[in-house]
């Protein structure tokens, strides 16, 4: 009997030594932080439609995973080829000036090692401000079959755009201090990423964001601080603040209301009598995704939801079009158009 417990001490001891060194190298990075923000600038063939009006694009693009994100189910190379292929024939047909994109894999197993930013900017976007969120050698996730892991994972934000990227910063915002120890080591930064560009004689800044999904309080405290960037920029340069704030402005307190209530700020495709849904993409009964713009410098010219990506991600993006006030951003008679608030 004594043996017996040895043998079984003994066994524990290496399981939870074995258990210990797995969680600090699974939930280690791969990468220094100083590399997790980044410009890089391309040399593709690039066609811009003209130079008054621009559009810009946000969106969830779920790593490509379409409707079986964040599910225990086998995923086959095949459904990421089809899903991209969906993504590149759309954007190529739209001509966006900019793209924002959230959850995004720059290099991870999940997506099959493909880096989705470089193949979109193919399509002519040699300005890329990348930043990263999602850095860990292995992520035990979803729990159960262990074959459906994420493995390593290397995933973020990015901007795509046909002009000059001058300047970009990389904001982590307030994590979930609720969460336990083990959880919290593998889960994603939530970011603020604030890139300027220059555009002729204007600087655009933009405000790209992916905000908490799981946890009310925190996703509060992370709105509050991203209208703290937008104010900073707002009132001197053309300012543009979109991504996925996971808050329906349908439920009660919800915290984009919060946006909602800024003063000179538009909110594009939306209103309270016809507010496009961005999520899920099969069967939209939510509104995730936002695009606000100061007033004071840009016109809203029009905008819609982007059914044709079809379910490509879970999310649904948007379109916005838009034009700089003259005047440093007096505002002058131009008539708007399109849904707004």
């Amino acid at each position: 009997m004594n043996k017996f417990i040895k043998v079984l001490s003994v066994c524990i001891l290496l399981l939870v030594i074995f258990l210990v060194g797995f969680y600090f190298w699974a939930s280690s990075p791969n990468f220094s932080p100083n590399e997790y923000s980044k410009t890089y600038i391309n040399d593709y063939s690039s066609a811009k439609d003209n130079d008054s009006t621009f559009s810009i694009i946000t969106y969830n693009i779920g790593y490509l995973s379409g409707m079986t994100n964040n599910l225990a189910i086998e995923k086959p190379k095949s459904l990421y080829d089809s899903n991209l292929k969906i993504v590149l024939n759309q954007f190529k047909k739209i001509n966006a000036d900019f793209i924002a994109f959230q959850e995004i894999d720059f290099a991870a197993k999940r997506s099959f090692n493909i880096n989705q930013q470089n193949e979109i900017a193919k399509l002519g976007y040699n300005n890329i401000g990348q930043t990263i969120n999602w850095d860990k050698k292995y992520l035990p996730f979803p729990e159960f079959p262990i074959s459906m892991h994420y493995g390593r994972i290397l995933s973020g934000q990015s901007i795509l755009s046909k002009y000059k990227i001058i300047e970009q910063e990389r904001i982590e915002l307030e994590r979930n201090k609720t969460s336990p120890f083990y959880y919290d080591a593998f889960y994603l930064d939530r970011l603020a990423q604030v890139v300027k560009l220059k555009i002729q004689e204007k600087t655009l800044v933009l405000i790209n964001v992916h905000l908490e999904a799981f946890h009310r309080e925190t996703r509060l405290k992370q709105t509050k601080k991203i209208i703290e960037i937008y104010n900073k920029y707002k009132d001197t340069y053309p300012t543009i603040l979109l991504g996925d704030f996971n808050s329906d402005g349908e439920i009660k307190n919800a915290s984009i209301k919060l946006l909602f209530n800024l003063s000179n700020t538009g909110n594009a495709i939306y209103s309270k009598i016809a507010e496009p849904k961005t999520f899920n993409s099969k069967d939209p009964t939510q509104r995730l995704d936002y695009i606000f713009y100061n007033k004071n410098f840009i016109t809203f010219i029009d905008g819609k939801l982007l059914s044709d990506f079809k379910q490509a991600s879970d999310h649904l993006p948007l379109l916005m079009n838009f034009k700089f006030k003259q005047n440093n951003g007096k505002s002058n008679n131009s008539k708007l158009s399109g849904i707004k608030l």
